[in-house]
């Protein structure tokens, strides 16, 4: 699974290795992105790709009540393509979650470690994502979804489940504006290979969303 993760990158950085051609309104680094918060996106919409930010957690068009997005901020890739809540938007709403490292607690007897988490080169990358726009009355809200996989040979000694972390030569094709059959992108996600990770420990500091600082990437002594 993905819980948490950091984007502390530089607003022309992010532009830069995206291709995003327009500011990002209200960009803000983060040192501990949470569940709920309002998460960096990158979409393609026919005409150019864009990045904003939607809320993290899965709020299906159909939903009758937002707080199901609490339930949903990953969705198994291994399935999604079957499922009523992914299906559709495995067809349409694919998108780019960016971010440059992420963290996962690793259980040894009854205690669990926080693991930070990064591409062994240090550099932005994106998750592959989901996301859905849903209305009832006056509200709007667009949300997203992480998806995952088995864990690789590196992340098995953490956790069972990984984000799936998109190569970049494979951020295009994912949002390409071309609708895909279900079990097209299925197929597309499983054929993908992860770049290099690398890990080390920090503090519990990470443990509460509402700690937002160094100190919660700062490595354990």
């Amino acid at each position: 699974m993905c819980g948490r993760y950091t984007l502390l990158a530089e607003e022309a950085e992010i532009l830069q290795k995206f291709g995003i051609d327009r500011p990002i309104d209200a960009y803000e680094p983060s040192y501990n992105i949470a569940p709920g918060q309002n998460v960096l996106v990158v979409i393609h919409d026919g005409r150019e790709k864009r990045a904003g930010y939607v809320r993290w957690g899965l709020v299906p068009s159909w939903a009758k009540d937002e707080k199901i997005g609490y339930k949903m901020i990953n969705a198994r890739s291994e399935t999604a393509h079957e499922k009523p809540s992914f299906k559709n938007l495995m067809v349409r709403k694919r998108c780019l979650i960016i971010a440059d490292s992420f963290y996962e607690w690793q259980k040894t007897g009854q205690e669990k470690q926080p693991k930070r988490i990064q591409l062994a080169n240090h550099r932005l990358f994106a998750f592959a994502g989901l996301w859905d726009r849903w209305q009832r009355d006056e509200k709007e809200l667009f949300t997203c979804t992480i998806l995952t996989k088995d864990s690789n040979h590196f992340m098995k000694e953490i956790h069972h489940r990984m984000p799936i972390i998109l190569p970049k030569d494979k951020e295009d094709a994912w949002i390409h504006p071309q609708n895909r059959q279900p079990f097209e992108a299925n197929q597309f996600l499983q054929a993908l290979e992860t770049d290099e990770l690398t890990a080390y420990s920090v503090s519990n500091y990470v443990n509460a969303a509402k700690n937002n600082s160094q100190a919660c990437i700062e490595p354990l002594l």
